[in-house]
């Protein structure tokens, strides 16, 4: 079926705002902070083929895969003959149902219409907790099965009626049951108000226009990327990075890429080759293909058209070799729980090896982590446990025409900052201080951003404190010229004495007299220090944000403020 360019771009927007506002719908129900605050979770429509069709604005990158993930192994491990109106799906294990790591838990719900099936209404969200042997299951593991709960593809719902035993077992099995529960039932909520919304469109547009548009919407975006392709030249690009360590003793691991562009109008893929990278480590930082997949879309659409729609026409332009058993493309059981920072770590390589093609769109090295910090007691206001679990930004990396930006969330990991109040009024915590962290931005024409710093004490308990950092030991590189941000670390404040943690800490015991700091890493600059104006030295002097011997050491100048 022919549709015309102004009903495919009305269709096109009427689908993406069904998946914003199922989105803002799983946001504003949600219970646990980490999604209601940092929104830290994602929606997408996606056809009975399992082509992504449309993701919400404001989803995470690194969601794309996990969502592919469960669609691809529901659609291979079931006939769609045997899929039912109010049947919802739910998963989130890496190895038998293409998640990521076990605390993204993702959910599908059929549409159907005039009992045909029409397409898939997805979500996935970051739960606080999903079990395991640490508190917020994000650090410690070192195999799958001590990382939490997994949950192969299973019905939640099975023709509109609650599996109760498997909710059931699902509650058990996590700490804080009454948040968990609330969460499950708000992404529940979102699936449902898809259903309705997409069913509204079915009844005033038809399915065989939908499903054409699905198709056109698909190959417009591939028309589109394939048309920003020409401004790299056919070739080879090289790049390679490591991670600072698993947390279990292996230390600078290798991530190595080799991006082969193919000839323009040749329709062949981009090719990801990450052969040579570092095998999968003891630790938890292994990356899933899922994530991996990710972490190169991601970074192919922000370098070549970053307005472009995230949907399959995407993914059909880019090819992946990733070992199986590297750090990459992790074999069962590897820990996987804190796959984002190699992830981050993944987008770095691409831009690194794509910069000297395109120049005016590359950064320099951003934070390049997911930095953890994951606090757990018992809430003596309420008589009750708690998870406090947030990531925190850092620095974003210098550009091509300006400065990176400060204290933000970068590249895959698009969550929001908590504010002090919601985690005082929350939590039985004190947040001491919170700011930028002086001099962690790399100099350079345009100077990378600052990372992070968070002071937080306990109040009237003791708590446990676990942490995800990188780039806490190798520095975020600069491109052109610039310099290497500074890198993020962990301290428990005892007194007046400053105790260095480790770069992955687990279930440490801070007292109501001890207080954890979290600094996060700065980023790369762009360009050359010494074509920086003095007027924009003098401004960062004045702000704080770095000091005069910073200034003196890295452009050479004694600015007057």
């Amino acid at each position: 079926m022919s549709i015309d360019p102004i009903t495919l771009e009305i269709m096109s927007n009427g689908l993406k705002s069904i998946a914003d506002e199922t989105y803002i719908a799983l946001m504003k129900s949600a219970y646990s902070t980490n999604i209601k605050e940092r929104h830290d979770h994602s929606t997408a429509i996606i056809d009975p083929a399992g082509r992504l069709i449309v993701q919400a604005e404001n989803s995470l990158a690194i969601h794309l895969g996990s969502m592919m993930g469960l669609m691809n192994t529901l659609l291979a491990k079931m006939p769609l003959s045997e899929v039912r109106e109010g049947d919802i799906f739910i998963s989130n294990d890496p190895y038998v149902a293409g998640g990521s790591h076990l605390p993204d838990v993702n959910m599908a719900m059929p549409v159907f219409a005039d009992g045909k099936l029409v397409c898939f209404m997805c979500n996935i969200a970051h739960h606080a907790d999903i079990g395991g042997i640490t508190p917020g299951s994000m650090a410690g593991g070192t195999e799958i099965y001590q990382e939490g709960t997994r949950i192969p593809v299973i019905r939640l719902f099975r023709g509109g009626e609650l599996q109760t035993d498997v909710l059931d077992l699902l509650l058990l099995n996590a700490r804080v049951p009454e948040e968990r529960r609330g969460d499950y039932f708000a992404q529940v909520a979102a699936a449902r108000l898809g259903v309705r919304r997409v069913s509204e469109m079915i009844d005033a547009r038809g399915v065989p226009l939908l499903t054409a548009a699905f198709d056109d919407i698909i190959r417009r975006t591939e028309d589109r990327l394939r048309e920003a392709l020409t401004r790299i030249a056919p070739g080879e690009y090289t790049f390679e990075d490591v991670m600072d360590d698993d947390g279990a003793g292996t230390t600078n691991i290798p991530i190595k890429l080799r991006i082969t562009v193919p000839p323009h109008g040749s329709n062949a893929r981009v090719l990801f080759d990450f052969t040579g990278s570092g095998p999968q480590v003891k630790g938890n930082i292994n990356s899933t293909i899922t994530a991996t997949q990710a972490g190169v879309l991601y970074s192919l659409k922000a370098l070549l058209d970053p307005d472009v729609p995230n949907n399959q026409g995407l993914i059909d332009i880019v090819d992946i070799h990733a070992p199986l058993g590297s750090i990459i493309n992790a074999r069962f059981p590897a820990a996987v729980a804190a796959r984002a920072n190699t992830a981050q770590r993944i987008v770095d390589v691409v831009i690194g090896a794509l910069a000297p093609a395109i120049p005016e769109a590359a950064v320099g090295a951003a934070n390049g982590a997911n930095t953890t910090a994951v606090f757990f007691g018992h809430d003596p206001r309420h008589d009750r446990d708690y998870v406090y679990l947030e990531t925190l930004g850092g620095g974003f990396g210098g550009r091509f025409t300006k400065d990176g930006k400060d204290g933000v969330q970068v590249h895959i990991t698009n969550t929001s900052n908590l504010p002090v109040e919601s985690i005082e009024m929350e939590y039985p915590l004190l947040v001491e201080s919170y700011g930028f962290v002086p001099d962690s931005g790399g100099a350079g024409k345009h100077r990378g951003g600052l990372g992070l710093r968070r002071v937080v004490r306990p109040v009237g308990h003791t708590m446990t404190f676990s942490g995800q950092g990188e780039r806490f030991v190798n520095r975020p590189w600069g491109l052109f010229g610039g310099g290497s941000g500074g890198t993020g670390k962990f301290v428990k404040l005892s007194g007046a004495a400053e105790v260095p943690l480790p770069t992955k800490p687990a279930n440490l015991e801070v007292r109501p007299d001890e207080a954890i700091v979290v600094e996060t890493p700065g980023a790369g600059g762009y360009g050359k220090p010494a074509e920086r104006e003095l007027a924009a030295i003098e401004d960062d002097l004045v702000s704080g944000k770095f000091s005069r011997d910073f200034i003196k050491t890295n452009y050479g100048v004694e600015p007057k403020a």
